[in-house]
């Protein structure tokens, strides 16, 4: 009796192990690849599946989407510049099979794929492309990449650039370029505004050629605006131009008026009757000296007068 009851307990062990050797869960993110006497034999889909103990092998795969870190690569660009790029992959396994059969530690496969691509990729563009076309290289690495791990069941949906390291002489470098194109945009700015600025002041001048009142009323609301200030200097606008001819008829009507020459009188040439004459009689008593005097208003003649 005591043998056939430790029998029976002998028995229910066995079973229970043999059950619990057998017995697998695939969760619903998954999904398992069933070998028998190593050949696949197909796909078990999620729930409670069960298995021959020590004859078959369940595998299972997970279908979630996984993110991998590609670590910074050391690249030198194609104009020769080291710059340090890293970057992060998305992808997703579709095919358990060819996941389990064809490669033999996917994640591993694509992390070494994904970071001598980037080395590639990145190596064929500029610094400058590198910085400013990144959504260009990100679709060229998946491309890559997707074209590479097709045959494995896996599908990259997603790569980006995460970090650009720069060296610090080049971020000097591009922070003084950067610096001159503000310049030149400003300049070019005020260049325009000056521009603008004298095309307004054309017109403006046009308005006041045609009505000459206007200039007038602009002196006065210069003298409006200086004012507000309570100012004790008051600058009056004058026109310069004709200021400055006037001054100068004024000093050339005074030079022509100073360098005018005196009248002086003139006598006759002698003759031969005259000389005779001349030597028969006394000499004639001189006249006193005559006083010129000028006037300076030039249109006056210089009038003469005896003393």
């Amino acid at each position: 009796m005591n043998g056939l009851l430790i029998a029976l307990v002998v028995v229910a062990v066995l079973v229970l192990l043999g059950l619990a050797l057998s017995v697998r869960i695939v969760q619903q993110y998954e999904q398992g690849v069933l070998f028998r006497l190593g050949r696949v034999v197909g796909v078990r889909e999620p729930g409670l599946r069960l298995i021959v103990p020590l004859i078959e092998v369940l595998r299972r795969v997970s279908l979630r989407i996984v993110t991998m870190p590609i670590q910074s690569q050391g690249i030198i660009t194609r104009d020769n510049v080291s710059v340090d790029v890293s970057a992060v992959a998305y992808y997703r396994v579709t095919d358990a099979t060819k996941a389990v059969v064809a490669i033999e530690n996917v994640a591993a496969a694509i992390n070494q794929i994904a970071q001598t691509t980037l080395r590639k990729v990145v190596g064929q563009h500029t610094l400058d492309q590198t910085l400013a076309e990144t959504d260009t290289i990100n679709v060229a690495i998946r491309e890559i990449l997707d074209g590479t791990t097709e045959a494995w069941g896996v599908v990259v949906t997603l790569v980006e650039l995460k970090d650009i390291q720069l060296p610090e002489t080049m971020k000097r470098a591009m922070a003084r370029q950067a610096e001159a194109e503000r310049e030149k945009r400003a300049k070019i700015i005020a260049a325009e505004g000056e521009s603008l600025a004298a095309d307004q002041l054309g017109a403006a001048s046009d308005v006041m050629m045609a009505h000459p009142l206007a200039l007038q009323l602009r002196n006065l609301q210069s003298l409006v605006e200086i004012g507000v200030d309570q100012n004790t200097t008051v600058v009056f606008p004058a026109p310069l131009m004709s200021t400055i001819q006037e001054l100068g008829a004024f000093l050339a009507r005074e030079q022509a008026a100073g360098t005018t020459p005196a009248a002086t009188p003139t006598t006759p040439p002698p003759t031969p009757a005259n000389s005779a004459a001349s030597a028969s009689t006394p000499p004639a008593v001189e006249p006193p000296a005559t006083e010129v005097a000028f006037n300076t208003d030039s249109n006056r003649s210089p009038v003469t007068r005896r003393g």
